[in-house]
């Protein structure tokens, strides 16, 4: 069997890069580990660890290490820091194994390929004179994920999932570089007395339901109405099948969900039926904003010359909650009246969502800096919006986040009478200036465009 030793670099009385509060030896460890769980979870293979804690090891140690348990390759794992961005991998510089240089050609592509979702620069495949590259007999390869000092790049060694899409493509990497064998997965148990129902609709009104069954048909799925009472209230299940074989109803939920069923599952004969989940309408809070920072601040300044240039920190703590930036900027220009501040907030609280202000008496909540008050404005949108955790190393700054109850607001009109009170058309008025902004860039790319054909013209003639 092929005998893996990774070793996270640095740790115990010996940090790494240092930044902030943050240590690179904490980093290396992490990814060390879930590259490890990946790789015993889905190959044959043996996998060893230089240490599995916050250890203090000499260079020598982990190269000695490696080499008395005749390992057949050795996986260095750091974080880079000192002015730069992105991910670099490093072979020794002097004679090595013929294989090596593969070896980091297939693991450094793989990371590569996972990173570019999250537009991670590729630094390209190195060659230096580490120790642990030049005191360890088998092939041998560092990895310098990201950079510890960089804010972009420690967002993204702070984000889990980011952290679990490196440590499974370096896994996945090693694997096909090694030629490891896969570990065949075990197959679920059927239960033969089990009735799979896939449902394809759960509705208050019935009518409703109709119409779901109507669509259905369209597409040549037949389906049945039935009524269920849940704590007191009836709800009308659109039933699209019912299967002896979890396989055949995963297959019509995979269909239901090609043809726009999204909310479609599976019970289970006797099962207590999950409760009913009634279709969101309206533009949700939770999205991907669409508009550029630039168009958004020169829209704003041409209603008030002086306003703060807000939309970049919009955009970036936006994206990091998952919350569409260009609306919430919609939403602090409804609130401050363009950045004028008419109302009882003031300019230096930089509190622009009107946080904490229930009359003219109360000017509200204060937050440290612009940066601070967008991320209370982003944060307190995030509780109406979801019902998750904050994204992974952020610090809660909205002071009035615990009083929200989480979800109950999941599109910019459902703000209506929680955000504002009465605020019956609250979110609407927000909609209408985001339907301005979108308008103000559409008809910036419109002149550009003109003038990309003047010149064009200019040009021929």
């Amino acid at each position: 069997m092929v005998t893996v030793v990774i070793d996270p670099g640095h740790g115990g009385t010996d940090p790494g890069a240092t930044y902030k509060q943050y240590k690179e030896k904490d980093f290396n460890l992490k990814v060390a580990l879930l590259i490890r769980k990946y790789l015993i979870e889905t190959y044959e293979v043996k996998v060893l660890m230089t240490r599995s804690n916050d250890e203090t090891l000499s260079l020598e140690q982990r190269t000695t290490y490696a080499n008395n348990k005749n390992a057949d390759f050795y996986l260095s794992v750091h974080h880079n820091a000192a002015g730069g961005s992105g991910f670099e991998s490093y072979i020794y510089n002097g004679s090595i194994p013929s294989a090596t240089k593969e070896i980091q050609r297939i693991i450094h592509k793989e990371i590569v390929f996972t990173t570019n979702k999250y537009n991670v620069k590729d630094r390209g495949q190195k060659r230096a004179n580490f120790f642990v590259l030049r005191k360890t007999k088998m092939n041998a390869l560092l990895l310098e994920v990201l950079f510890i000092d960089n804010q972009r790049d420690l967002q993204l060694m702070l984000n889990n999932q980011f952290l679990q899409d490196v440590a499974k493509a370096t896994a996945i990497g090693l694997a096909k570089a090694l030629n490891l064998t896969a570990k065949p997965k075990p197959l679920p148990k059927p239960d033969p007395n089990a009735l799979y129902k896939v449902i394809a609709g759960s509705f208050k009104e019935e009518e409703n339901a109709k119409q779901r069954a109507l669509f259905l048909q369209t597409n040549k799925i037949n389906s049945y109405i039935y009524p269920v009472n849940i704590n007191g209230t009836t709800y009308y299940r659109v039933q699209a099948g019912a299967f002896s074989l979890k396989e055949n109803a995963d297959e019509l939920v995979a269909q239901l969900k090609s043809i726009g069923i999204d909310g479609a599952f599976i019970v289970t004969e006797g099962e207590v039926e999950p409760p009913p989940v009634e279709p969101i309408t309206g533009y949700r809070i939770m999205g991907n904003s669409v508009l550029t920072a630039s168009s958004m601040n020169k829209m704003i300044k041409v209603i008030n010359k002086s306003a703060p240039e807000l939309a970049d920190l919009y955009l970036e703590i936006g994206e990091k909650y998952g919350i569409r930036g260009d609306a919430a900027l919609a939403q602090a220009i409804h609130e401050t009246n363009y950045f004028r501040f008419t109302g009882t907030v003031k300019p230096e609280q930089n509190n622009y969502a009107g946080i904490g202000t229930t009359d003219p008496n109360t000017p509200g909540a204060s937050f440290a800096s612009p940066r601070e008050g967008v991320t209370a404005h982003i944060q307190h949108l995030y509780a109406y919006a979801s019902t998750d955790p904050l994204p992974p190393g952020e610090k809660l700054v909205d002071p009035r986040f615990d009083l929200v109850t989480r979800g109950s607001a999941p599109t910019w009109t459902s703000l209506n009478g929680k955000w504002a009170v009465p605020g019956t058309t609250y979110g609407q008025l927000i909609l209408s200036i985001y339907e301005n902004m979108i308008n103000f860039e559409l008809e910036q790319i419109n002149q550009y465009i003109d003038l990309l054909e003047k010149t064009t013209q200019q040009i021929k003639e």
